[in-house]
Parts: structure tokens; sequence; C-alpha cells
């Protein structure tokens, strides 16, 4: 069985992209969560780690003796294993747009990022209307944001996502609109709705 190493899901945002993919998606593994001890060198969670890939971070998926690093690799391993489970977009246009968008996550949103940590479980909206007014950087990474998903949105059935059914975009976004909620950013009607929709996934819910 296909082993997925993580960390706390409530603040390693990297660890719950790839967790929410496959429970979503119905693909069975072993979820091996490793402790945030430490990020120094002889920490457990770095000694852990660096048994199993150069990095030493989260996530792992291991199967069998391979193992692959990095949300986005992982999701492009699980999508060529398990075809049938249409991680990506059938057609090829939307296939690209969908990596597009994945690709923009991955490497962009830095105040979003640095200023809103990750924290499911707290609801900030007091930092949230602090930092809002204080950052022009999280505004702007919140209205790119917004121009993304009305992109995309626009040619989706009303109450889909992304892609309309379930994809590896919408698992790529689910942390984002995880913080969003914690420190109440605001947002336009259509992409506070979207945001709704990926929150109730049972994946996400989970």
């Amino acid at each position: 069985m296909l082993r997925l190493y993580i960390g706390n899901k409530n603040y390693s945002s990297w660890s719950m992209r790839a967790w929410v993919l496959m429970r979503q998606a119905g693909i069975p593994f072993e979820e091996v969560k490793v402790p945030f001890d430490s990020f120094d060198a002889g920490s457990q969670f770095k000694t852990t780690m660096a048994r199993l890939s150069p990095v030493g971070r989260v996530p792992v998926l291991v199967d069998g003796g391979l193992a692959v690093w990095d949300s986005l690799a992982i999701a492009e391993t699980l999508a060529e294993r398990f075809p049938d489970r249409f991680l990506w977009p059938a057609d090829p246009a939307a296939r690209a747009r969908a990596r597009s968008l994945c690709a923009e996550m991955h490497a962009g949103f830095s105040a979003l990022r640095n200023l809103c940590p990750m924290n499911i479980e707290a609801s900030l909206p007091e930092v949230g209307q602090r930092l809002w007014a204080e950052h022009a950087s999280l505004r702007e990474d919140v209205e790119r944001l917004v121009t993304l998903w009305r992109g995309q949105l626009a040619h989706q059935p009303e109450h889909g996502l992304l892609f309309g059914a379930f994809s590896i975009a919408d698992a790529f976004y689910a942390p984002v609109c995880m913080r969003l909620a914690t420190y109440a950013l605001p947002l336009p009607a259509d992409a506070a709705a979207y945001a709704a929709r990926v929150r109730q996934l049972p994946a996400v819910r989970a």
C-alpha cells in the first residue's frame, strides 16, 4: 500500500494538499504523521525525513522502494498511477490550465503564506482585518486568487469546482481556502462561494 508521510495537517499546507488529494480521490494509502518536534538538523523530524528524501521535508509518498517528494510531483505521480480517478481534467486545454493554476499556487502567493500562517483550528478575524489594512501585498495576492478562480469558474456550471469535478487544482487551493476562512479575508461573492464549496468537500472536512 502507498504510504504518505506528512506533518500536522492543521499547520502544514503542503501535507494537507497531498492528503486531501488522495482522500478525496479514494486512493488507498497509509498516513504516517511525522511530529514537528524541531527543524534543526538533528531533530527527530529531520532525521526521519532525511531517510526518505534528500530535502528532508513533507510530504513524501512512498511506493515500495520509490519515494516521491514535493506535492506537485506527488500529484503528477498519482495522476499517472491512477488514470481512472481523473485527477487532471480529461480535456487537454483544461488540463493545461489546471497545471498552470497549480504551478502558480506552488510558486506564488508569498504574502498570503508568510503573513497568514495556516492554522485551521483558529479563528483570527481581527488579525486578518489588521493584516488586510497594513499590507498591500496581501490584498494583491487575494486579488490574484480571485482573478484566477473567476477566470476558470466562468466556464463551469454554477456550484462547480475549478474544473467541474474535483481535481488536483482544488486540492492545491484547499489550504488557501482554509487560510481565507481563518483570517476572514474579504472575498467577492463568487470567490467566497467557491472557497466554501472546497471547505465542504468530505476530505477537507475530514
